[in-house]
């Protein structure tokens, strides 16, 4: 992957189109080479399930209304792409689990997906079924009746349409290498493996990020590289299990900077910030906003023993974050969160971050000046480009809390938001974290006073530093230059 900043985006909701209107705006309209790679949000058949695509129905079959695997293998051409691969589940529309469903244990797939009895064939005792973590409320089994009369207590970690797969199982094994098969073919060059800290179920176990996991996602990630393929995990989880996570893949998100940064801009005080940039893997894929809420348990304790490994935000600290985001937002992050919508993440705030930051442009150019200096390979989400506002009529139309941030923009509004200030400045700021090259080099905090934040890098002769007046509000990048030293105010 490239060290420059990175695009993630759905292909209709970001170009008004499909597969071509994207490449037309990537390559040679109004955003050619600004990124130098784009993630694409599931583009699998079809991109408008229960879950956005995230529960294909075909994971190989690329959604008629967005393009053909053509014109995948096309835009691959022009820059690198990565590929959600969603290795935890799968539609109960998908014609595997509709052949289950008909056939019972008489189909071909029917160790394809976990059922309860596959993993308790005994039964579970009471301590064993509250252990289970599940990132909504309530145990993740759903019962399904089959068409022999039979019932079957499915495991559904996320919804009842989303039905988990055995992902060591030989069906299992011979779905993932499928579309593994598909996306070399196509030219994709990475993959994230959506969810894939829920993908093992051991009885006994919180069946997240237990050690079977690791030995999964190195399996998998082995598979990948057979295929030229690097390994992005997305798992929101504890900062320490991102850094043990870190070591065993390509990348790793860094999901803890989001809260820490709003922290910093809503306290005018960097000492946590610091403490984390310090520490964080530098195989990271760095983000502020992305098409799921904005995590705040990944700066808080280890939900497995919080007082043995407590979190880089307290939580009342958390609290005090949370409110603070629903008050800047004028309480539509409120609508959008937990009970108040029909994806009961535990663990997210549902708001674009501009949104989150009062729509105040000073201290949103501060926050992206902050993630592209902080170690690792920045990824900006297609709304957060676009300085975008939450999608109260999208909210109300679908009762998704989510969609409060997977706005759908038309050509002739994407081409105007691209001409705000906010937008123009940090398009300017993309561009410099592309080209520098100090960015390849090595990263060091500086000060020691929180009320400030000093961020450089240096590769040689060549350095960029950021330093942040959060008292005052005011940002300046220096950097060096083949014509002598360089000093822009970012935020006066």
């Amino acid at each position: 992957m490239k060290n420059h900043v990175q695009l993630v985006a759905y292909v209709d909701r970001f170009s008004g189109g499909g597969f071509r209107e994207l490449q037309s705006l990537l390559t040679d309209g109004p955003l050619a080479g600004l990124f130098g790679g784009v993630h694409l949000l599931p583009f699998f058949y079809p991109i408008d399930g229960a879950d956005a695509g995230f529960d294909p129905i075909d994971h190989t079959q690329v959604d008629a209304r967005l393009g053909s695997w053509n014109d995948v293998r096309a835009l691959g051409e022009r820059t690198d792409l990565m590929a959600d691969l969603i290795v935890n589940h799968i539609s109960v529309r998908s014609p595997q689990f509709t052949d289950f469903r008909k056939r019972g244990q008489a189909s071909s797939y029917a160790f394809m997906f976990l059922t309860y009895g596959r993993v308790f064939p005994d039964g579970a005792a009471e301590a064993e079924l509250l252990k289970i973590y599940r990132p909504r409320p309530g145990l993740p089994f759903t019962k399904m009746h089959l068409e022999d009369g039979t019932e079957r207590l499915l495991w559904t970690t996320f919804t009842p349409e989303q039905v988990d797969i055995d992902v060591r199982s030989p069906q299992g094994r011979r779905y993932v290498d499928q579309i593994l098969n598909r996306f070399q073919h196509a030219g994709v060059r990475s993959i994230r493996l959506d969810a894939a800290g829920y993908a093992i179920k051991k009885r006994g176990t919180s069946c997240f990020m237990i050690p079977e996991t690791f030995e999964f996602i190195g399996d998998l990630a082995r598979r990948a590289h057979d295929r030229g393929i690097e390994v992005l995990v997305e798992i929101h989880g504890h900062h320490l299990e991102q850094i043990e996570i870190a070591k065993h893949v390509d990348w790793v998100y860094d999901f803890a900077l989001p809260p820490l940064v709003l922290h910093t801009l809503y306290t005018r005080n960097s000492s946590h910030l610091k403490r984390w940039l310090e520490i964080s893997p530098r195989n990271a894929i760095t983000v502020l906003d992305t098409h799921d809420g904005i995590g705040v348990i990944d700066a808080g304790a280890d939900r497995k023993n919080s007082d043995c490994a407590p979190g880089l935000l307290t939580p009342e600290e958390i609290d005090s974050l949370v409110e603070t985001i629903h008050e800047r937002s004028n309480g539509e992050s409120r609508q959008a969160t937990g009970a108040a919508a029909s994806n009961l993440d535990l663990y997210q705030v549902n708001c674009t971050f501009y949104d989150a930051l009062g729509r105040r442009d000073d201290d949103y150019l501060i926050a992206r000046a902050i993630q592209f200096f902080a170690p690792g390979v920045p990824q900006v989400y297609y709304v957060g480009l676009l300085a975008g506002t939450n999608d109260l009529d999208l909210l109300r139309r679908t009762g998704v809390g989510r969609d409060i941030n997977r706005h759908h923009y038309s050509r002739g509004e994407l081409c105007q938001r691209l001409e705000a200030p906010v937008v123009r400045s940090l398009v300017d700021l993309i561009r410099f974290r592309n080209i520098h090259p100090a960015f390849a080099g090595d990263f060091q905090i500086h000060g020691s006073d929180n009320s400030s934040l000093g961020m450089e890098w240096r590769q040689h002769s060549d350095w960029a530093r950021l330093d942040v007046d959060l008292t005052a509000g005011r940002a300046v990048i220096s950097h060096s230059d083949p014509a002598g030293n360089q000093t822009k105010a970012l935020v006066q």
